[in-house]
């Protein structure tokens, strides 16, 4: 039993220690965006990429060699939303919504008007909102392993879900780090209940206005992640997918399934992640 929350607990935190790497000191702020004082970091200069967290993840060891990869040619804004790392939590729903208006109001602050929004798990669906609300300030979005409504997720990880406990977290790295980072670090199990109510609620960003959104879409998954392939089959298809690309322009939009790959270990991919990301992002539109 103990294996088996052990492994429950990794899936469902999306926790994994990277491996820190030595880059230069990055510029730091808070930013005071809808109530929150939100961390952010800045690594690296050239066009800018917000980098989004999943959830209970912070910037520490989750993103750094991501980061350090992607500064090398951009200027990597790294977050730390509503509740997490170092951002304090406040009393409002964690949403998607909400946290890619926080995003908007980030660029807003840092007087960026747009940017590229790459983000994994819940991160991926903050990318997404942002295109859908704040289609202005996205130019591209890169989503990894994130589905646009509650029943894009397989049965056995919604199912999962109901059985989470605060318990399943207790002395976990996941607990240990976010107690090191965020400045009321006694506040672990009010900050779980805070996301346990957020993940049981259904969502729906609608596939009118996902079909509408401007910015092109690169789409990430493992083949065993967790996301229905029929969800992701959709998803792409809803930004012009499902077409023979040697008989006419394929969309701007992409869609990536690594083999052999489950929601965890997507975050094990990065050095195939980011060489497909920075393709994506670095292409210009194809002429009709």
């Amino acid at each position: 039993m103990k294996t088996t929350a052990f492994v429950m607990t990794m899936l469902l935190t999306m926790f994994l220690s990277g491996v820190v790497s030595g880059q230069q000191k990055p510029t730091t702020g808070y930013a005071p965006v809808n109530g929150l004082k939100m961390y952010y970091e800045i690594h690296g200069s050239g066009e800018p990429v917000v980098l989004l967290h999943g959830a209970f993840m912070a910037i520490t060891d989750d993103w750094r060699v991501w980061i350090g990869e992607l500064s090398k040619t951009r200027k990597v804004i790294a977050v730390e939303m509503q509740g997490h790392g170092r951002t304090a939590d406040i009393k409002r729903d964690i949403t998607s919504e909400n946290l890619a208006d926080d995003v908007a109001g980030l660029l807003d602050y840092l007087k960026i008007p747009s940017a590229d929004i790459m983000g994994y798990s819940l991160g991926g669906g903050v990318a997404m909102q942002c295109a859908i609300r704040h289609p202005e300030k996205v130019r591209k979005v890169v989503s990894i392993s994130a589905p646009f409504r509650r029943d894009g997720w397989v049965k056995e990880a919604n199912d999962a879900l109901l059985n989470l406990t605060y318990e399943m977290f207790k002395g976990t790295p996941t607990e240990v780090e976010w107690k090191k980072l965020n400045p009321r670090p006694d506040g672990f199990p009010d900050f779980f209940n805070h996301i346990k109510a957020t993940v049981l609620k259904p969502y729906d960003f609608g596939a009118d206005k996902f079909k509408a959104t401007k910015a092109p879409m690169f789409f990430i998954h493992g083949d065993a992640d967790g996301v229905r392939l029929d969800h992701i089959a959709e998803m792409y298809r809803l930004k012009g997918g499902d077409l023979h690309g040697d008989m006419r322009p394929h969309p701007a939009s992409r869609l990536a399934i690594l083999p052999d790959t489950t929601h965890v270990t997507l975050m094990n991919r990065m050095t195939t992640i980011v060489l497909l990301v920075n393709d994506f992002l670095d292409a210009k539109p194809q002429k009709q």
